[in-house]
């Protein structure tokens, strides 16, 4: 009997992608090269390969889900945002803590948001996933860096031409007050705002099926975070549908251990740990 087969792709843009020189293109405003603002290493080459999943192996693909990192250029978790001691810049991978905002390391560059940015990071460390981490401007919305990889969406477009279907696109992290890796849930929920609340309607849907594959951008970050998100949240309560596409994502340069350490949290947890030809095979089985 068909299965039903679900496939969830985790922020699979540009900003993210190691693209090679000849899939940039010019940004015609200024005539530079455009350039992805947080390549992550391997990332073009994950998306080729599910690039090729989704043409070889999209009849038995029932349903595709795109999740969207979708920021401003002002974001709490952006150089934008934050200043250090004496004025100075904040660079790019620095880790931000409420004691050293206290201490004057670092303020924001609007005085006005201190009183809301420690409160944001005093929640976000008493929760324990993450320390504020102040990224590359990236995937601002509107952007060529927001868009997506041009194999993945020239695949999942010729899987809604032949099936008569609708890739799901569900956009997160357009609130600036607090982190959003998770496309479940931010890191600090803002009670104001819906869309940062856990997201449960988007989590049944994907209990629905069979099996949930997942793939993805990075799999030290967002493809961690949705996905521990969802394995705790599925109203069957079995993370064994959850199918991680291994060679499919890629962890942020200096986060492997986290990488390493969530696929065996998963494995642990009874997901199913398969490659892309593996996954090509199940659901070629499924057509």
């Amino acid at each position: 009997m068909k299965q039903n087969m679900h496939l969830l792709v985790i922020d699979p843009q540009n900003d993210f992608c190691d693209l090679p020189a000849d899939w940039l293109g010019i940004d015609a405003a200024t005539g530079a090269p455009l350039q992805p603002a947080l390549p992550v290493a391997g990332a073009h080459a994950d998306m080729l390969r599910l690039a090729g999943l989704i043409r070889e192996g999209g009849g038995g693909i029932a349903g595709i889900t795109v999740t969207l990192d979708s920021h401003h250029r002002f974001d709490i978790a952006h150089p934008t945002f934050w200043q250090a001691r004496g004025g100075g810049a904040v660079a790019p991978f620095t880790a931000i803590t409420a004691a050293q905002v206290r201490g004057g390391d670092y303020r924001p560059r609007d005085a006005a948001a201190l009183p809301r940015a420690l409160a944001y990071l005093d929640e976000l460390e008493r929760r324990g996933r993450y320390t504020l981490m102040v990224w590359p401007v990236h995937c601002e919305i509107g952007s060529w860096g927001h868009n997506v990889h041009a194999a993945v969406k020239a695949a999942y477009n010729a899987w809604e031409d032949a099936q008569a279907g609708l890739v799901e696109k569900v956009a997160k992290g357009s609130n600036p007050w607090t982190e959003h890796y998770s496309a479940i849930q931010a890191e600090v929920p803002d009670a104001e705002d819906p869309g940062t609340a856990l997201n449960m309607r988007l989590v049944a849907s994907l209990d629905r099926a069979d099996l949930i594959v997942i793939a993805g951008e990075a799999s030290s970050h967002c493809v961690k975070a949705t996905t521990e998100h969802i394995a705790a949240h599925l109203p069957s309560g079995r993370p064994a549908k959850l199918v991680l596409v291994t060679d499919c994502m890629s962890p942020v340069t200096g986060f492997e251990a986290q990488h390493q350490a969530f696929l065996d949290d998963m494995a642990a947890r009874g997901a199913q740990l398969r490659t892309s030809a593996e996954v090509r095979a199940l659901l070629a089985a499924n057509a």
